[in-house]
């Protein structure tokens, strides 16, 4: 069984995610700098698919699977390891 999200919210430090197994699970925005950084008119773009969340004018996808795991935002590591 996949667990997707049904409905993504924020408040001023908090995304919420409400999933399909009925949790609701809240990351820190300080997780994901782009969002952290976004109006709250671009957070609310969010486009979600059956694995995860993506932002097309903030070029950000977060992958559900990674913020259950609890994995932030991994593009900082990727661009330490270059």
């Amino acid at each position: 069984m996949t667990i997707s999200a049904n409905k993504v919210s924020f408040d001023e430090h908090t995304m919420w995610i409400d999933l399909t197994d009925g949790r609701t699970i809240g990351v820190l925005l300080a997780w994901f700098p782009r969002l952290m950084r976004a109006s709250s008119a671009e957070r609310e773009r969010v486009e979600i698919s059956r694995v995860g969340l993506h932002w097309e004018a903030l070029d950000e996808d977060i992958s559900i699977a990674g913020l259950l795991a609890g994995h932030g935002d991994m593009t900082k590591q990727s661009e330490r390891a270059v």
